[in-house]
C-alpha cells in the first residue's frame, strides 16, 4: 500500500567536480558547472510545493562551491531536512558558515588507516577527516562517519567504530557499496558478510538500513516486480539545472528546468518516464542506496518493515526527529 504519493527527497547535485579520485566513483571525470543561487532558491520554492522535506546537497565535492552554505541555510530556513556528505578536505574552512545549517552532516571516512583510506579516495584525505572530527565537536555539532562497506573493508569497521565513532561519540553510518553503470566496486558481500554486517548494524551508534541487507539478498531490485521508487520519490537536479530522470545513475533523460520546476514535474512527459521507474532493463539487480532507502519508506512492503527500526534508532539517537517534528 502507497504511504506517501508525492516526492519526499530532493538530491540536488551542487557540482559533478571533485578534489578526490575514488576508485568507486566516476563522478568526478565529468566537466561541470556550478548550480546558481537564483535557481537554487526559485527551485527550493517548488519544492516545497511538491511536499519535498528532505534536501541533500551533493557533488562531486559539494563544499567546492563557494555558495553552498548560502544554499544550505535557505533550505534550512524554509523548514527542509538538510543533510551533506563531504570528504572533509574543505570542512574546516567551511565549518564556521555551515554551522547549525546541516541537520545531517555525514564525513566519508572507510577505513582505520590512513594509507588505507587515502588510496580507495585517490587523495590524502584522512588527516583532514580527523581534524573535521575536531572542528565540528567544538562548534557544538554532530556530524556522522559514512562508512562504504567493500569486502575489503569490513574487517576496518571494529577499529572505526571503536577508536573513532565512540570516543566522539559519532554515528557510525554503514553504507554497502553498489555497482552501477561501468563502477565496478569488487566482489560483492557474501551471505556470510551480510550476516556480519547486519549484526554490526544491531550496535549502539550505529545506523544500517537492515532493508539494504534484504535487498542485496533477494537480488536486488527485479523489473517485473520492481521495489525502486526512485522517480517518484526523489527529485534529481543537475549542476546545470536540469530535472535527471529517472535517477542520477541512469540519467536516461534530462529535462531542463528554466524556473518552472513545479509545472516540468508535472508534465506528460516527465510523468511518462517516472511510471518506468524499476522498470527499466538497466533497473534489473539495481541495489543502489540513495534511491532505495527513500522507496522503502513510501508504501508498506517487507522493506518497509525491516527499515523501519533503523531509522527510528537514527531519528532517535540524532534526535533528528524532533526537528521534523518543529517542521
Amino acid at each position: 500500500m502507497r504511504l506517501v504519493r508525492h516526492p519526499v527527497l530532493c538530491n540536488y547535485y551542487v557540482t559533478y567536480r571533485c578534489n578526490a579520485r575514488c576508485s568507486f566513483c566516476d563522478i568526478w571525470e565529468k566537466p561541470s558547472p556550478y548550480i546558481k543561487l537564483e535557481d537554487v532558491a526559485q527551485n527550493l520554492r517548488d519544492l516545497k510545493q511538491l511536499g519535498v522535506s528532505v534536501i541533500d546537497f551533493t557533488g562531486g565535492e559539494p563544499l567546492l562551491h563557494r555558495q553552498i552554505h548560502e544554499f544550505v541555510g535557505l533550505a534550512h530556513e524554509m523548514g527542509f531536512i538538510t543533510t551533506l556528505t563531504t570528504n572533509c578536505l574543505l570542512y574546516p574552512k567551511y565549518a564556521e558558515k555551515l554551522r547549525g545549517k546541516v541537520d545531517m552532516l555525514h564525513f566519508s571516512l572507510d577505513a582505520s588507516e590512513k594509507e588505507v583510506h587515502d588510496r580507495g579516495r585517490g587523495v590524502a584525505c584522512y588527516d583532514f577527516v580527523l581534524e573535521s572530527i575536531r572542528v565540528a565537536r567544538e562548534l557544538g555539532e554532530r556530524p556522522d562517519i559514512l562508512f562504504t562497506v567493500f569486502r575489503e573493508n569490513l574487517p576496518d569497521l571494529e577499529a572505526v567504530y571503536r577508536d573513532i565513532a565512540q570516543p566522539n561519540q559519532l554515528m557510525l553510518i554503514l553504507n554497502p557499496a553498489f555497482e552501477y553503470n561501468a563502477v565496478e566496486t569488487g566482489e560483492q558481500l557474501t551471505s556470510a558478510e551480510l550476516d556480519y554486517l547486519s549484526n554490526f548494524g544491531k550496535r549502539k551508534g550505529v545506523y544500517l538500513n537492515e532493508a539494504f541487507i534484504q535487498l542485496r539478498r533477494d537480488g536486488g531490485n527485479h523489473v517485473a516486480k520492481p521495489v525502486c521508487r526512485a522517480a517518484s520519490t526523489t527529485l534529481v537536479i543537475s549542476p546545470s539545472n536540469e530535472l535527471v530522470l529517472p535517477c542520477y545513475h541512469l540519467g536516461e533523460k534530462k529535462f531542463p528546468i528554466n524556473g518552472q520546476l513545479l509545472e516540468l514535474y508535472h508534465s506528460g512527459p516527465v510523468q511518462q518516464l517516472a511510471a518506468l521507474e524499476g522498470r527499466l532493463p538497466q533497473c534489473e539487480g539495481c541495489t543502489i542506496n540513495c534511491y532505495m532507502q527513500p522507496s522503502f519508506a513510501v508504501e508498506t512492503s517487507k522493506y518497509f518493515w525491516q527499515a523501519l527500526p533503523s531509522t527510528l534508532k537514527y531519528n532517535w539517537e540524532k534526535g533528528t526527529w524532533r526537528r521534523m517534528l518543529a517542521r
